[in-house]
């Protein structure tokens, strides 16, 4: 039974980061890992804008061009942010999948 509301996905600053937390990468490079790692796909302006606020927060930076593409990467700001970030997040999930039983206690 799905819930109303709950199905939405998760944060884009995350799953930016995530990805490339594997190694630098170009806006299309960007759209194809998310979506294969999370089944989301962001859309170009949706994309850009987080690219812009993570660069201007120093989590990301971006590099020379290569072939009329810009790529990105994290910087170890936003590799701390992101390490804290999943920690958190596993920590909760790991609570609630115990109390609810199905994973071991």
């Amino acid at each position: 039974m799905a819930v109303k509301g709950w199905q939405r996905a998760p944060d884009p600053s995350l799953l930016v980061l995530t990805s490339l937390a594997a190694g630098p990468l170009h806006g299309y490079a960007l759209i194809s890992d998310i979506e294969a790692i999370a089944g989301v796909v962001l859309g170009p302006g949706t994309l850009y804008g987080v690219l812009a606020r993570l660069e201007q927060d120093g989590l990301v930076e971006a590099l020379p061009v290569e072939d009329r593409r810009r790529p990105y990467r994290i910087t170890s700001a936003g590799a701390a942010a992101l390490r804290e970030r999943l920690l958190t997040t596993s920590a909760v999930a790991a609570v609630g999948l115990r109390r609810l039983g199905v994973a071991p206690a």
